[in-house]
């Protein structure tokens, strides 16, 4: 193998809790231009087990959250075993993003679980992870951290468009890269879903079914974060505070709840898509594959929206953190100032050897 391309694992665990996704990339440097290959990628769904302890983290006290750090760490590690076995790989790093359970960069506060420590100790693969802390301390928001691969990887499009749990976009205007999160995507639906016995809405089928509320419409347009400008992010906490009691205080049926949602969730991504003008647009995450969303999106603007193939939509996310892991361990800025507003740019990250 060459040793100026090794083999990195990408875990990602988002907070819709889809399931882990690992991908094994490569990435290849030549005159300040970057490849990348994902030579072989899959998304493991979480057991009901698993499932449920991670949804129930934030409520831990102080030592159920540490042992599930470190039991989650094991698990990540036991997972990857199982992927690079399978498939007769071996991989040279693991760069895991792990699962947040806490996000208040005005606190000060990120927590991202899955123990480096506990994934190299399982595999003896030297591992990277906790990417956020070190920019919520140099005053950042600790994310979104994937717009230095959308800068680097993927710099043939006008905006990267990322529908995860919540909705982030990120561009390049005036010499550097921008981003931010734009609002709620998956982390609602599937939430209003699994009212229905549903583990998410397969191709917005429910929501184009239901009826749109206006009132609700307008509250949700109304939220404070859609007055923010510069940096800015949102965890599970903005979710569970400002956006699920707002949709109980209505008590309509989900799917005039989940076609409300799509009308707000259209309509915000929109808006973000014409702040350097329309042009060509990288669609991925699992919300690319709800088709009636994609369809209210096109109605609002005139910007191309590009799906790629399988490989870039499902596991985006897990190649570039396997590609900030790369950069971390070569000691370069893997996290952008003009991204996360923190005091500088940085290399952030911690590196755990076997």
């Amino acid at each position: 193998m060459n040793p100026s391309s090794p083999l990195i694992l990408g875990l990602m665990s988002g907070t819709s809790l889809d399931g882990l996704d690992l991908a094994l990339c490569s990435f290849i440097e030549t005159d300040g231009q970057w490849q990348h290959t994902i030579h072989i990628a899959e998304t493991y769904p979480y057991h009901s087990i698993w499932l449920s302890r991670l949804k129930s983290a934030a409520s831990e006290d102080g030592e159920g959250l540490a042992l599930l750090h470190a039991e989650y760490g094991q698990y990540l590690g036991q997972q990857s075993n199982h992927f690079l076995k399978k498939h007769k790989q071996k991989a040279d790093y693991i760069s895991s993003h792990g699962h947040t359970v806490f996000h208040r960069p005005d606190l000060g506060l990120t927590l991202q679980i899955g123990s480096g420590a506990a994934i190299s100790g399982s595999t003896g693969i030297p591992v990277i992870c906790d990417f956020r802390t070190q920019d919520v301390a140099m005053g950042g928001q600790g994310a979104p951290l994937v717009p230095i691969g959308d800068e680097l990887l993927f710099r043939a499009y006008d905006y990267c468009l990322n529908l995860g749990g919540f909705s982030n976009i990120s561009y390049h205007q005036a010499g550097k890269r921008l981003a931010f999160d734009i609002g709620p995507c998956n982390l609602v639906f599937n939430a209003l879903a699994s009212r229905l016995d549903c583990d998410y809405d397969e191709g917005g089928k429910i929501a184009a079914t239901g009826t749109l509320n206006e009132e609700l419409l307008h509250r949700l347009d109304a939220l404070a974060h859609y007055e923010k400008t510069g940096p800015k992010s949102l965890g599970r906490e903005w979710v569970e505070t400002e956006i699920m009691p707002m949709l109980d205080d209505f008590s309509l049926p989900v799917p005039d709840l989940m076609r409300t949602l799509v009308e707000h969730v259209s309509s915000k991504i929109a808006e973000a898509t014409a702040i350097i003008g329309n042009g060509k647009v990288l669609v991925t995450g699992g919300g690319a594959r709800n088709t009636f969303l994609l369809e209210r999106i096109r109605t609002k603007t005139t910007s191309q929206l590009i799906i790629p193939g399988d490989l870039t939509l499902d596991f985006k996310e897990a190649l570039i953190f396997a590609f900030l892991g790369l950069l971390r361990v070569q000691e370069r800025n893997n996290i952008l100032s003009s991204v996360t507003g923190s005091s500088s740019d940085h290399c952030g990250g911690c590196l755990y050897l076997p």
